[in-house]
């Protein structure tokens, strides 16, 4: 913003300047290795902005970089035409980038220039080192837009169709990559990635562009299904295998003939499954329980896991030629703390969806360019410096409650109850980095009753996440379910009591979840028993 806009006069006073002022060392190109700069919005007063970008490829080049509210043009990903910032609070007076020695970047801030602000400082000049520009720096300028300050190898091209995934990252342009290299070979694919990154969306994404994309997609999460009845459930079961067994069913494999059968949590198989699974992959034929005679079988298997497999065979809980079987082609789904320029993308994608549910799009697009934004910048910053552990399904669960706490107000509003939430974490850690456990490993013996019920609820009931926050496998978390007394399993709730709670939240799932307290993934499959059809689920 220039001097002379009164609106200046509310900005707070400049409290430090960062680092070296630019003196007259040469210049030095960014190698090809480190990529080129990249500024990527991650949030604008007109909202869908967010994951445009411009490509500082005359730094890369060893040259200066202009930028000013009047240009250069910020274009998505594979577009021809874009525009500038525009924002009236951002100055005429442009910033300068410019290559530093040792692959660092410079940022110098005219006088009288657009208010920048970098981990919550002022600055007038400051120099990135080429370990930050990996990781990916937040700029606030003028207290109104976010930019994400990053380098990209791939000089942040579109891969062209999206697949349905959201983001232009690195990562997910790999993960694209390797859907389409695969998606029309008959071959197995083990899906691995962190809990809440996407692991079904892309197993729908390749059955979607392969040749079976009219035949059946079937979706099972075997961490969801009791040990005792996964047999049955995957493979059928003869008329009276056991009590109970009042008449012949196919099971999932023969429900998804000729399309693709995907199994999450594969690695919660238990060893009998494990052992049918293993003939199927290898012979293409089935064999019921109770049954005597093979069954062939047409089935693409798409399986997916959070868990360390390799672990889990040498702690002999998992079949190593099993594995060998299922990961005939492996993909692996990066967290989203590695994915921090696809955040406002993501986050514009939820809050449509929000948005549009309650009558709130326009948003999105202000009219009055001197409007506060809706996302302000430090809640921008905030949710971009938070670790995510639970990834894309924690951002979506996360924007939803932003959406629907501020309903009617001009602008998001954090309580403080979500504010404790992002607070739990320390702050992004950089690539490479191991990711945090949020306790150490501990016996079940040692968790308490208050201390479960605690994480259950933390967790919008959530087993996986529950078990991790506090440090128990997955397992351990059934039987500690099991044997607390005001706790209850999905399983053991009443044909009425889900019907007359579906009746009383409209059929919404999250809002069932928490009024019967019970696993949302078990809840869904129970309703599903029943006929009724549940929104987020």
């Amino acid at each position: 913003m220039s001097r002379s806009d009164p609106r200046e006069s509310q900005s707070p006073p400049l409290v430090a300047e960062v680092s070296t002022a630019i003196g007259h060392e040469q210049r030095a190109p960014a190698s090809a290795e480190q990529g080129v700069p990249v500024l990527t919005v991650l949030s604008h007063p007109t909202a869908t902005r967010a994951g445009e970008r411009l490509l500082l490829e005359g730094v890369a080049a060893g040259r200066e970089v202009s930028l000013s509210r009047n240009g250069p043009n910020f274009t998505r990903p594979g577009e021809t035409f874009g525009q500038p910032l525009s924002d009236p609070f951002v100055s005429r007076t442009p910033l300068v980038f410019s290559p530093g020695a040792g692959g660092r970047l410079r940022l110098r801030v005219g006088e009288g220039g657009t208010r920048v602000v970098v981990d919550g400082q002022l600055v007038t000049s400051r120099e990135f080192t080429p370990e930050e520009l990996a990781v990916g720096v937040p700029l606030e300028l003028s207290g109104r837009v976010v930019l994400l300050l990053h380098q990209d190898a791939g000089g942040a091209r579109a891969s062209g169709d999206t697949l349905g995934m959201v983001g232009e990252s690195p990562g997910i342009r790999r993960v694209r990559e390797h859907i389409q290299r695969i998606a029309d070979l008959h071959v197995p694919v083990l899906v691995r990635g962190e809990t809440g990154t996407g692991k079904e969306l892309v197993a729908r994404a390749i059955h979607q562009h392969s040749p079976r994309k009219e035949r059946p997609f079937l979706s099972v999460n075997l961490g969801s299904i009791p040990k005792e009845l996964a047999a049955a459930e995957l493979f059928g079961v003869k008329k009276g295998a056991y009590s109970g067994a009042t008449q012949d069913r196919e099971g999932f494999f023969r429900a998804a003939q000729g399309g693709t059968l995907f199994l999450d949590e594969v690695g919660e198989a238990p060893p009998e499954v494990q052992v049918m699974l293993l003939r199927v992959l290898e012979t293409g034929e089935l064999y019921p329980v109770g049954g005597h005679a093979p069954i062939k079988t047409d089935v693409r298997l798409i399986a997916a896991t959070d868990a360390n497999l390799e672990e889990h065979i040498r702690e002999g809980r998992f079949k190593a030629p099993l594995l060998h079987r299922l990961a005939g082609y492996e993909i692996r789904l990066p967290p989203l703390r590695e994915r921090r320029e696809d955040l406002g993308m993501l986050f514009q994608h939820f809050a449509r969806e929000e948005l549009e549910t309650i009558g709130e799009a326009h948003r999105l697009t202000p009219k009055d360019p001197y409007a506060e934004p809706w996302l302000p910048a430090p809640l921008a910053v905030r949710l971009l410096r938070y670790a995510w552990p639970g990834n894309i399904r924690q951002l979506r669960n996360i924007t939803r409650q932003l959406v629907i706490g501020s309903r009617g107000q001009a602008v998001l509003q954090l309580d403080s109850r979500l504010a404790e939430e992002l607070d739990a974490t320390g702050p992004a850690p950089k690539p490479a980095a191991p990711a945090p456990t949020a306790v150490a490993r501990r016996k079940s013996t040692e968790v308490t009753g208050e201390e479960l019920l605690a994480a259950l609820r933390q967790h919008a009931w959530d087993l996986k996440l529950a078990a991790d926050t506090l440090g128990i496998p997955r397992s351990s978390i059934y039987d500690l379910i099991d044997k607390h007394p005001n706790i209850r399993r999905a399983g053991t709730l009443s044909a009425e009591e889900i019907t007359a709670c579906h009746q009383a939240c409209g059929g919404d799932l999250d809002a069932m979840v928490q009024r019967l307290e019970v696993s949302k993934k078990a809840l869904n499959r129970r309703l599903k028993e029943l006929g009724l059809s549940a929104r987020n689920a």
